[in-house]
Formats: C-alpha cells, sequence, structure tokens
C-alpha cells in the first residue's frame, strides 16, 4: 500500500475521498485569490523540486521530464479515470501547466495566465496579457511555458516582455519590456530560473536589423536585466569572422525559442540557438559556420559570460537545426548533455568542458555524416544546395522531431522521443537581403512537397526508447498519425505519449505496451505532467485544437491504489 506522499511540514495519507468527474468551463466564478498560506518557491525547491509538484517546464532544471510519483503503476493505470477537465481561451496553445502546493497555473494562447485549483478544477484568477499594441504578429501568440520562484509566476510573452505576476491573486507585480517587438522580436516559450535569476531566450530573429537575438538574465523582484548574452557573433568579436563579411545588419537567426536547463553544481545554464536565416549558405550569403547559430552555449548564471559552446552542423542550410530541450544526465562516470534535433542525431556533450563524446544517429536523415572522433558534422555533397537545382532530402523543415520534448528515465537510462520522419523536395534559390524585411517573406525555398520517409511508411509517427549509452532502440510504438505532445516518464514504470488524432497512451517504460488508452475531443498539444494533491496522483494533459483548448486531469478511483 502506498504510504503517502510527503510535503515539507506533513504527509498526507492515501486515503482518498470519491471525487466525481467533473467538466469546468471557464466562466466559472473566479476566487480573487487564493486563502491559503503561500510558501515561496525557493532555489533549493526548484534544484530538488517535492515529488508532488511540478516546478518547472519538465519538472526539473536538467531536463528530464521524469516523475518519483508511483502511485500509478504498471498494474493500476489502466484503472485511470477523467477527474476534471478545464476548457481554456482559444488559440494556438502548447502548454506545460505548473503546480505547487495544489495550484495548477496553466498559460497557452494569446499569453492568458490561469490558476486553478489542482484538485478540482476550481478557478481562482486569470491574467490576461494586453496584446493590442503588438507589431509582430508572423506567429499567434502562444506561451510553451512559465516559471514560478518566490511568490511570482513569471510569464514571457508575444510582444517581447517578461511579466511577474503575484502567485496567490495574479496582479502583475511587474512588466519589463526585454526588447522591441516592432523589430520582430517575440517570446514562444517561458523562461527558467536559474540561482534566482529569471532567464530567457529570445526568438523572432529573423528580421534583417542592426541587432541580433539573445538570452538575457533579470531581476527575480523588479525584472531589471542583469546580463545579456548574444546568440550571433557581431563583426568584430571572437567567432565574427564566420559570417565572412556579412554585415551585422543581415546576421539574422539563432533564434533561443526553447527553454534551457540548469545545472547548479556548474552553475551553468545551457541554451540552444536554432539555424541562421535565411535557411540556406547560398541565400543568406556565407560561407563560414555562421556562430552560434545552431549550437549549445554554456553560460555562467551569474554574469552571462560563455563557458563553452558546441555547434551541432558548421553552416547549417537545410533548416534542420538542434534547438530543443537540453538533457542533462549523469552516466558511467561522466557529467554530460543529451540533445537530439531535426537530423535525429543523439548528441552527448561533456557538460562541463562541452567535449564531443557520441553521437548515435536514428538513420532517416541523408544530408550529412558526423566524424565519430571529432563530431564535426560534414554535408554530403549530393546534399548541399544548388541555385535553383531541384534537390531531395530527408528530413523535411519540420524534422524527425521538433518541439514535442523527449523525457528520461533512470530506470531503463533510455530517453523517449516523439519522431515523425519525412522527406521533402524543392530547390533553393537566391533571394535579395532587404533592411527591415524577414525571411518568412521569401524563405528562398520552392517546395514541391514533403512526404513520409520510406522507412517509416506506412505510419507518420512514433514513440522510440533510445539507450542513452548506445543509441539502441529499445523498443518503438507506431502511429498513423504524427506525434503530439511531449513525453513524460515516472517512476511508476510508465511513459506518456499521444498522436494528433486525439488518442493518449500510456506504455511500459520497459517495453512499450500500452496500458491505458482513451481518445480524447481534441489532440494532445503540449506537454503532460503529473502530480499529486490530497494524497492523490494527477496525470494532466493539454489538449490543443485552436478552439477546443482544455486541459484534461486523470487520476485513479478512490481506493485503486491501496
Amino acid at each position: 500500500m502506498h504510504t503517502g506522499f510527503r510535503r515539507g511540514r506533513w504527509v498526507v495519507a492515501a486515503v482518498f475521498p470519491a471525487l466525481a468527474a467533473a467538466v469546468l468551463i471557464t466562466g466559472a466564478a473566479p476566487a480573487a485569490a487564493q486563502d491559503r498560506d503561500f510558501a515561496p518557491v525557493t532555489d533549493a525547491m526548484l534544484q530538488d523540486p517535492d515529488p508532488v509538484d511540478w516546478l518547472n517546464w519538465r519538472r526539473t532544471l536538467d531536463g528530464w521530464g521524469y516523475s518519483p510519483l508511483d502511485q500509478i503503476d504498471r498494474g493500476n493505470v489502466h484503472r485511470l479515470q477523467l477527474a476534471w477537465a478545464w476548457s481554456m481561451p482559444a488559440g494556438v496553445s502548447q502548454p506545460t501547466p505548473l503546480v505547487y502546493d495544489g495550484v495548477m497555473y496553466i498559460t497557452g494562447a494569446a499569453n492568458i495566465v490561469q490558476a486553478v485549483d489542482a484538485a478540482t478544477g476550481d478557478r481562482l484568477w486569470e491574467y490576461r496579457h494586453d496584446l493590442s499594441a503588438m507589431v509582430e504578429t508572423v506567429l499567434s501568440p502562444r506561451s510553451r511555458s512559465i516559471a514560478i520562484y518566490g511568490d511570482k509566476v513569471y510569464l514571457n510573452t508575444a510582444d517581447a516582455h517578461i511579466v511577474a505576476l503575484d502567485a496567490r491573486t495574479g496582479e502583475v507585480a511587474w512588466d519589463h519590456e526585454v526588447a522591441d517587438n516592432a523589430l520582430g522580436y517575440r517570446y514562444t516559450s517561458g523562461p527558467i530560473v536559474a540561482n534566482g535569476k529569471v532567464v530567457a531566450g529570445m526568438t523572432g530573429c529573423e528580421r534583417f536589423k542592426e541587432d541580433v537575438c539573445f538570452i538575457s538574465a533579470h531581476d527575480a523582484e523588479t525584472g531589471e536585466e542583469l546580463w545579456r548574452t548574444s546568440t550571433i557573433a557581431r563583426p568584430g568579436e571572437p567567432g565574427g569572422d564566420t559570417w565572412g563579411d556579412l554585415p551585422l545588419l543581415y546576421r539574422a537567426g539563432a533564434d533561443s525559442w526553447i527553454p534551457g536547463s540548469f545545472d547548479p553544481e556548474s552553475n551553468l545554464t545551457f541554451w540552444s540557438t536554432s539555424q541562421a536565416k535565411p535557411w540556406a549558405s547560398l541565400t543568406r550569403g556565407t560561407d563560414g559556420d555562421a556562430l552560434y547559430s545552431n549550437s549549445v552555449l554554456a553560460l555562467d548564471a551569474d554574469t552571462g559570460e560563455l563557458s563553452w559552446y558546441f555547434q551541432f552542423t558548421p553552416a547549417e542550410t537545410h533548416d534542420l537545426d538542434d534547438v530543443f530541450e537540453s538533457v542533462l544526465i549523469d552516466h558511467d562516470g561522466r557529467r554530460s548533455l543529451f540533445k537530439m534535433g531535426k537530423l535525429g542525431i543523439l548528441w552527448e556533450l561533456d557538460r562541463d568542458t562541452g567535449a564531443f563524446v557520441a553521437a548515435h544517429d536514428l538513420g532517416y536523415q541523408d544530408v550529412l555524416d558526423v566524424d565519430p572522433e571529432t563530431g564535426r558534422s560534414i554535408y554530403r555533397p549530393e546534399k548541399m544546395p544548388v541555385k535553383d537545382v531541384e534537390l531531395a532530402f530527408c528530413p523535411d523543415f519540420g524534422g524527425i522531431r521538433n518541439w514535442r520534448a523527449s523525457a528520461y528515465h533512470p530506470e531503463t537510462m533510455a530517453l523517449y522521443i516523439p519522431i515523425h520522419p519525412t522527406c521533402v523536395s524543392g530547390a533553393f534559390t537566391e533571394i535579395e537581403l532587404v533592411p527591415g524585411a524577414a525571411y518568412y517573406q521569401n524563405t528562398g525555398w520552392l517546395s514541391r512537397g514533403s512526404t513520409v520517409h520510406p522507412d517509416s511508411e506506412p505510419y507518420r509517427g512514433h514513440l522510440i526508447a533510445m539507450e542513452i549509452a548506445t543509441g539502441r532502440i529499445l523498443w518503438r510504438h507506431s502511429m498513423m498519425t504524427r506525434p503530439g505532445a511531449a513525453a513524460l516518464t515516472t517512476a511508476g514504470g510508465l511513459v506518456v505519449s499521444a498522436d494528433t488524432d486525439r488518442n493518449l497512451a500510456v506504455h511500459d517504460v520497459a517495453n512499450g505496451d500500452v496500458l491505458f488508452r482513451t481518445r480524447l475531443p481534441g489532440s494532445v498539444s503540449g506537454f503532460p505532467i503529473t502530480y499529486a494533491v490530497g494524497g492523490r496522483q494527477h496525470l494532466a494533459v493539454p489538449v490543443g485544437g485552436d478552439r477546443t483548448n482544455a486541459v484534461y486531469v486523470f487520476a485513479l478511483p478512490a481506493g485503486a491504489a491501496d
């Protein structure tokens, strides 16, 4: 029998009252504030979260996406029932709920943040960021994640602000404009908190201007900027010559649109950057590596100073970058950083030095080879773009994987990764670089269309279990449609997946067997989490279909875990 979940000062016994499933709508009467004591979230709590909470984007700052909760396990997961659901505002939504001390904080479309009771779904407060003055609208406003620290919830906005909200009431504590949205700057994902500093990666850097993308740290109490580190090497700076003689005006890209990770032991925070823009070297007029695009940067959390970097594909030229999550894992006596980007190559780096350790290729990409000794990527000559000459390559620009994060499980020492192998054909061409213009107005790419990778047919997607030490695929679960959600692993021996045909599945981490399956009103689109409140473990799943946005929360029936 489970003995309950411990939080700081008390233990909640595993005696669960019956809870009727209820669907709650955003029109429910809100509470003005939480009528409970609020213990501020500390750095120690973020660095070693209580198992009952989900305090970070991937629960822990090492990016695992793993929960030590085990009340829901292999033997009882088939008994999951809907506990409650919450309808969310319409719009593009790929959220990660946070849970702290029985309260769930949710953000999604249009930079709206809501707080609800994590046991019942009753609304506590709501904040709507005013986007009426937003100039840059190439992407619909969204926020994949938020952060919590002290007594505040931190929201990165589509108009390039960071807003701190009182976690008890939703009232604005401060609102800091980080960059000028009229220049294209925006946020699409949230910050992390590293030793008391709110650290955020800027995106919206495709517009040609006398400025570049950056990662910045801010005072948690005031929003004051403490440091800023550019993600593009400027002329005259170290690495600046890797852009040739291209002026700063036309050095675009290297957005950092997925949250970073943090290692308290080394005080390094790890942030990845996207491709240079326009995509192809021939289009942007460069013949060098274009630092620090398509790289992982290890930054001192106190100063922003660059400790080391590793560029996965120098002079990346197919829009196949490695901007996604950095997973920090200690194994075989080594402190490693693992990363898989669009090419489907699992990279392992020494996270203290940035030294290359290994690269394990899933085998779907056909554009480059990796030197097994140095880790240097070398394009295959026949896959290099030639002006106006049709080119076929794998994968397409969506990659073998995309923003749907992997999850690690310490029992199997494997990463669980949603993938969707594809191929594409088309032609790259030269374009005129115009000040103030953006690459998306003319990408320099004439598409002939994408197809499912021939080695994946008839399946469009898979959840794979990949052993970190060898790259060996332990098992795969194939889907007729693409994956819709990030992976989630738990100490109950489970991994959660979802497809874009509205199916939610929970698997055995050891062999991939589907132990629970249900079909939801919309496709899961975001980052499932698990948490416990009142002695009961819950599984929260965000659904996003523009007009079907909601969070569905599942739990075992009373007594099922005894």
